[in-house]
C-alpha cells in the first residue's frame, strides 16, 4: 500500500509565539493519547516542528509550520492507516483548533 500525505490548516488567534508555544507544551503529551505504547520523537527547525509517532508497527511522519494566523500540518500515513486518510483529515480539521485554544 503506497503512503499518503494528508494537509490540513488550522487557523488560530494567537500569533505565531502564542502557537509555536501552545504547541510546544502540548507536543509531550500527543503519546498518552495514542493506544499501543506510542513513542513520539520531535525537533523544532525554525518556525517547523518535525516529528514522528510509533505504534503499533506504525510511524506517522508528520510537520507543522507554524504562521501568524494558522497552523499547517502535512502527516504521511503509511500503509494501512492510509485507507482512513479522509475521516483522519476530517479530524484534525475538527480538534486541531482545540489543541491550539
Amino acid at each position: 500500500m503506497i503512503p499518503q500525505t494528508i494537509s490540513v490548516d488550522i487557523p488560530h488567534q494567537l500569533g505565531r509565539e502564542g502557537a509555536r508555544a501552545r504547541i510546544d507544551s502540548k507536543i509531550g503529551r500527543l503519546a498518552d493519547k495514542i493506544p499501543g505504547g506510542a513513542t513520539v520523537e520531535h525537533r523544532w527547525e525554525g518556525d517547523s516542528l518535525h516529528f514522528t509517532v510509533a505504534a503499533m508497527g506504525q510511524q506517522v511522519v508528520s510537520r507543522l509550520d507554524v504562521q501568524d494566523t494558522q497552523v499547517h500540518a502535512e502527516i504521511a500515513l503509511p500503509g494501512m492507516l492510509a485507507l482512513f486518510a479522509g475521516k483522519i483529515r476530517e479530524m484534525l480539521a475538527k480538534e486541531g483548533p482545540r489543541l491550539l485554544a
